[in-house]
């Protein structure tokens, strides 16, 4: 796969303050990045480098082959930019700001018409096209802002928070445009909702303090989750204490944390020893001695718990970690 994107020891100061600290990375085309981290990482900041809005303190980044700080127009013409709050011209309406837009692209002809028509259409902002931008929602705002980020089909697409403000449908549906553009374009998409990284992203990352943490398929991810193959089981109270025994006994098997559900069953969370699976294990042991369950099911782990585990570590931040390390 081609490389669209590349950084090497990327770094802003501000002063004392190092908002981004010698990141490396890498991002092919057909590749949808998820760029995870807590408020005050370095996330925008790495974007707006990586743009050409702010110039790097230290280090390289190139889009397309071309430097940054060399030909910032020219990364700029290869570039779809949805910045955080998606801010535009309020007193404009959506047909004149894509219009403006289209002017800054060097739109023209057929080809500028066929591209406005289709964005409004991808969108699905063709009920507002005529009403000023600052009095609609904060969900058609983002819209908006999308539909100017893909107005020229750029190679290579940077979304900051691109379903903030949206409802449930709005997402599912930029989700799903993100994905349909995702083969032939490198895509970065900075959010904080972690189901939108399960959801659309083929790989995540993860900074904080202005360092990149760990970097992985978000499936390698989730394998660092100490829920990972864990498994519920849901009892009868009457059987709990001689099934916990039970479930003690297997190698396979970490920790047993009881509790009530709220039909009075017994609930028990069985993790795994070394995040295997151990389902068929616990299901066997079940079956032989004979003990009666309602319900069984495996969890696959939770991506905001090993997000939480990866940025509160204080020595953590002094090495890049895989996913898969």
């Amino acid at each position: 796969m081609a490389e669209m994107i590349a950084l090497s020891h990327l770094t802003k100061r501000f002063g004392p303050l190092t908002a981004v600290d010698g990141i490396d990375l890498s991002v092919n085309k057909g590749e949808v990045l998820g760029f995870l981290g807590p408020n005050g990482a370095g996330k925008s900041t790495t974007m707006k480098m990586v743009t050409g809005f702010l110039s790097p303190t230290e280090g390289s980044a190139t889009v397309d082959g071309i430097d940054v700080t060399r030909d910032p127009v020219g990364v700029k013409q290869r570039i779809g930019y949805l910045p955080e709050g998606a801010p535009c011209y309020g007193d404009m309406a959506p047909r004149g700001f894509l219009n403006f837009i289209a002017d800054i692209r060097n739109l023209s002809g057929i080809a500028r018409n066929a591209s406005i028509d289709q964005v409004i259409e991808r969108v699905e902002i063709a009920d507002v096209m005529d009403q000023p931008i600052e009095t609609l929602s904060k969900g058609f705002k983002r819209r908006v802002g999308l539909a100017q980020a893909i107005l020229h089909n750029p190679p290579v697409l940077i979304l900051d928070e691109p379903t903030d403000g949206l409802d449930p449908n709005q997402k599912h549906q930029v989700r799903t445009l993100i994905q349909q553009m995702a083969s032939d374009k490198a895509v970065i998409i900075s959010t904080h909702i972690l189901e939108e990284v399960e959801a659309v992203c083929t790989r995540a990352v993860i900074i904080a303090r202005g360092k990149l943490l760990a970097d992985g398929m978000p499936e390698d991810l989730l394998k660092r989750s100490p829920l990972h193959n864990a498994v519920e089981i849901k009892v009868s109270p009457a059987a709990a204490d001689e099934i916990a025994k039970d479930l003690a006994s297997l190698t396979s098997v970490g920790q047993v944390e009881r509790s009530t559900s709220i039909d009075a069953q017994t609930l028990f969370s069985v993790t795994s020893k070394t995040g295997a699976p151990i389902a068929p294990e616990v299901a066997a042991m079940l079956k032989e001695k004979g003990h009666a369950v309602s319900d069984l099911k495996t969890e696959k782990g939770a991506l905001d718990a090993v997000f939480r585990e990866i940025t509160r570590g204080g020595s953590a931040a002094a090495k890049t970690e895989t996913a898969n390390a």
